[in-house]
């Protein structure tokens, strides 16, 4: 089989190459504790380009949550967790560029990282578009959610409305369906971009393609992958547990060690 993988995103010959054939590895429950140990590597071979994705991510989270205190739509905090998984392997791309330099022994700046995105091949803004779309998705799924259980009044102040989620029965029933919808939506969400988005990235191939191989990666691989899907919630929980300033580390480190799912899942990536 013919393996041709871009070695940088803007390189100029891209639109001459053919579609390529995608063949994936099987890889063990074991690989995605490998991938976390690269990343970590990765992650403290840049670490200003890193920590600054982290600080940014960690500082956006906490802004909006704020906000949404502010204005007294602490409801909306809980569907927030969800737009964290859905939105985070797009924010992350520039962490998958950084890892590809290290790989490849290329130098990085941030300006190499930050653009990526931009330089990169509609395609991957294609891929946004529809994370972005399934995000509003899940926020208007929230929105009917509260409303079918708590009505359109004014909401009780953030203790009590915690103290209500947790301590009755109506607020249980929707903290269960809310959460099971949630998923559904987030491990949907992680089959189609959990591969497609690093692809997408760096090798000529379309939107369905990509999200098919991704999907096809999850399926050949449920136990290192589904592995991989916890924690992933775990890291970012753990983030989100220590006030946001957690996520500076955890975010730019689980986008390191995407990257390296990737590279080891996908033959011939580069």
């Amino acid at each position: 089989m013919s393996e041709r993988g871009t070695s940088s995103v803007n390189n100029a010959n891209i639109a001459d190459q053919p579609m390529e054939i995608i063949t994936l590895h099987p890889v063990g429950t074991e690989a995605p504790w490998r991938w976390l140990k690269k990343g970590w590597s990765d992650m403290w071979s840049v670490p200003m380009i890193s920590l600054s994705y982290g600080a940014g991510f960690a500082l956006l989270s906490a802004v909006i949550v704020a906000g949404l205190l502010g204005f007294g739509m602490q409801s909306l905090v809980i569907a927030l967790w969800g737009l964290f998984l859905l939105l985070g392997p797009m924010l992350a791309v520039g962490l998958y560029e950084a890892s590809r330099r290290l790989e490849n022994g290329e130098p990085i700046t941030f300006g190499d990282v930050t653009t990526v995105g931009v330089r990169s091949r509609g395609q991957l803004a294609f891929m946004g578009v529809m994370l972005m779309l399934l995000s509003m998705l899940w926020v208007l799924i929230a929105f009917i959610l509260f409303m079918v259980f708590f009505g359109v009044g004014p909401l009780p102040p953030v203790t009590e409305f915690i103290s209500h989620l947790l301590m009755t029965q109506q607020g249980v029933t929707f903290l269960l369906i809310g959460s099971l919808t949630g998923v559904t939506l987030a491990l949907a969400v992680y089959a189609l971009s959990v591969i497609s988005i690093p692809m997408l990235m760096v090798r000529r191939v379309d939107v369905v393609t990509a999200a098919m191989t991704s999907m096809r990666a999850v399926r050949e691989n449920p136990s290192a992958m589904l592995l991989w899907a916890i924690l992933i919630v775990a890291l970012t929980a753990a983030g989100v547990a220590a006030a946001f300033v957690g996520l500076i580390i955890t975010f730019p480190l689980v986008g390191h060690a995407t990257w390296h799912a990737y590279r080891e899942i996908v033959e011939g990536a580069k």
